[in-house]
């Protein structure tokens, strides 16, 4: 969730480790956290990398008690977590720091309900006030939530505090830089972290050790000596319970946009002038400038797109997309895309960059060819 910038060497800013912290997780509920965040959250636990002192206050429209929350956290464990979980008094005591809030995140009543909880979580812990809001929500939400935290006094804290949001970030240039002017009337730039999870798998990470750290590869990384690239994103599963996201957002949104662009950028990016947030950004901002931009009329001629069907996978017949609960009937959203890029520089003049990603496909894989 940090950058490597702010980051001292056990993973927290300097002077954080020891210190309460209060994660503030909105969409408590909903796919993301159970998919990913727990199971992240339990391993940094197993892994001694959470203060001792930390609560996790879980916010949804949903009315749960605090035990049907707890529940709900250690069988998204069960299923998602990359430990083994029973019922050990690692994961008794790890439940422990887990208590939920309902939440309209449309109404402002509910947030100052929200505040006087949090508030009073943080005597209990003799917090400072170190918070971080964690926003697993529809990106339509973003801003309503970040004003209504700056309205009711929750970013009004002695403590540090932080603001986490995952992709996408707004529809276009225009809905990207109103959602910005909303998320800094509560936060300041350094405060806010524009995440993808996505980059936090291992073979994505070992991206740039294998470039510039290997004195082999560096030399032939370039249109002399690769004829074209292959970057495959597959999933065997469907839209499952995010139907209501997915069908507004489809592939290209929620894969190509920031995934699938972001191993290209990693790979094709020239050697950043130091291992620093901004200096490597620099370098990924140059590939995207760089990236060939195709006419209307060109459109067919490098990118497909598809939706799938009825079918089989792993002996298990699955329905078609239109027949996804929650999926209009006749929805033109795209479960699958394809496409041949170019990066118009001296390194990759002349190299097809070939991406594709989808849903219900045969195998599950993440790879680079």
């Amino acid at each position: 969730m940090y950058t490597d910038e702010k980051l001292s060497e056990d993973g927290f800013e300097e002077g954080t480790p020891s210190s309460p912290l209060t994660l503030i997780l909105f969409g408590a509920t909903g796919d993301l956290a159970q998919r990913k965040l727990y199971s992240a959250l339990y391993s940094l636990y197993l892994d001694g990398r959470l203060p001792s002192a930390f609560a996790v206050t879980g916010v949804a429209r949903k009315a749960l008690h605090r035990a049907e929350f707890q529940t709900l956290v250690q069988t998204s464990l069960e299923r998602f977590s990359r430990h083994s979980v029973d019922t050990s008094e690692s994961l008794t005591a790890f439940l422990e720091h887990f208590y939920y809030v309902s939440v309209d995140v449309k109404k402002a009543a509910d947030f100052e309900h929200l505040r006087q909880f949090v508030v009073d979580l943080e005597a209990n812990l003799s917090s400072p006030g170190n918070r971080m809001f964690y926003l697993a929500m529809a990106p339509e939400y973003f801003g309503p939530i970040a004003l209504n935290l700056k309205s009711c006094g929750l970013t009004g804290t002695e403590g540090w505090k932080r603001l986490v949001i995952e992709k996408p970030f707004g529809t276009n240039l225009e809905s990207a830089e109103r959602l910005n002017s909303e998320l800094r009337q509560g936060f300041q730039e350094e405060e806010i972290y524009r995440i993808d999870h996505y980059l936090g798998k291992e073979m994505v990470q070992n991206i740039e050790v294998l470039r510039f750290a290997n004195s082999i590869f560096e030399p032939v990384w370039n249109n002399r000596s690769i004829a074209n690239i292959q970057i495959t994103s597959s999933e065997t599963v469907g839209v499952e319970e995010r139907s209501g996201y997915y069908d507004q957002a489809g592939a290209v949104r929620d894969m190509v946009q920031n995934h699938m662009l972001q191993m290209v950028m990693m790979i094709a990016m020239e050697p950043p002038s130091r291992l620093k947030t901004e200096a490597i950004r620099d370098e990924k901002v140059k590939v995207l400038r760089s990236l060939r931009r195709y006419q209307t009329s060109e459109i067919g001629d490098h990118v497909v797109l598809g939706q799938y069907e009825a079918g089989q996978v792993a002996g298990q017949e699955v329905p078609a997309y239109r027949d996804e609960p929650g999926v209009h009937p006749k929805s033109r959203t795209e479960t699958f895309v394809a496409a041949r890029l170019f990066i118009d520089n001296f390194r990759w003049a002349g190299v097809p960059f070939y991406i594709r990603t989808g849903k219900r496909l045969g195998v599950k894989a993440t790879e680079i060819v």
